[in-house]
């Protein structure tokens, strides 16, 4: 099952905000043995969204989107994720029963009575408006939750909130993967060599050992090796034999071979 990452918000594509999401869910699904194959940023534009959105529930991919659930004028995700299935929006009951707890407990702590018929607590609903069939994802940071469609998961952009989610979502609905998507790696530094001259050896490897992949990681200036090429192999299992077999085909090219990394 793949995985993906949409982020969205314009704060990101503007450079008002750094994405910090990327980098945590790739160290996230690591930990559990599992890997990113695809990410997608988009801005708080409804029918961009939509479309990403309809991407992601005709892939059969298990995703997280992160960002745009809230309920001001430049959250677009819920009403997005409505279109995309082509559902109606609803105020989902247990959402609805954690948001009044939630304003129940802000007003304790704020020490003023509690109205839920308040405007404002009224409008706060609408944060748990969700297509309807939805089914949630708790919240531990302030109890507003996220909501589940298929496999494709809605949590919000504040990561304090947004990485226990999706912890919770892998851990609780999908454990039965952790560990299907190890990969192991050997590679080697190469130096004075062209990538172009390297590739027909990578190909004829592929086409050798099934379900290993090659890789080619050029640099320029690296503080260490300078220019080079990290050249390796990648798969579940096996690598001993295709990584051999890389290294045999390097030194038929009569390639100048620096350290071996495992990984």
């Amino acid at each position: 099952m793949n995985i993906g990452l949409i982020i969205i918000g314009d704060e990101i594509l503007s450079g008002k905000r750094q994405d910090k999401h990327l980098p945590k869910v790739i160290e996230l699904l690591a930990a559990r043995g599992l890997a990113l194959k695809w990410a997608r940023y988009a801005g708080d534009d409804r029918a961009l969204i939509t479309q990403a959105l309809q991407h992601a529930l005709a892939s059969g991919d298990l995703v997280f989107s992160c960002g745009g659930i809230g309920a001001t004028p430049d959250d677009h995700t819920r009403q997005s994720a409505a279109a995309a299935l082509g559902v109606p929006l609803a105020l989902h009951p247990q959402a609805r029963e954690l948001i009044i707890e939630r304003m129940r407990d802000v007003a304790a702590e704020q020490g003023v009575p509690f109205e839920p018929e308040r405007a404002d607590n009224v409008h706060r609903l609408n944060m748990g408006v969700f297509p309807e069939g939805a089914t949630i994802i708790p919240n531990p940071y302030n109890k507003i939750p996220g909501f589940c469609v298929g496999h494709v998961h809605f949590v919000p952009g504040f990561p304090v909130m947004a990485w226990p989610m999706i912890e919770w979502v892998l851990d609780q609905r999908y454990a039965h993967l952790h560990g299907g998507q190890v990969q192991h790696e050997r590679s080697v530094i190469v130096f004075g060599a062209m990538e172009a001259a390297l590739t027909p050896l990578m190909e004829e490897l592929e086409q050798r050992f099934a379900g290993v992949k090659v890789f080619s990681l050029p640099s320029v200036d690296h503080p260490t090796y300078g220019r080079h090429i990290e050249l390796g192999v990648k798969a579940a299992s096996g690598l001993d034999e295709a990584f051999a077999a890389l290294k045999a085909g390097l030194a038929a090219l009569s390639a100048e071979l620096g350290p071996e990394l495992v990984r």
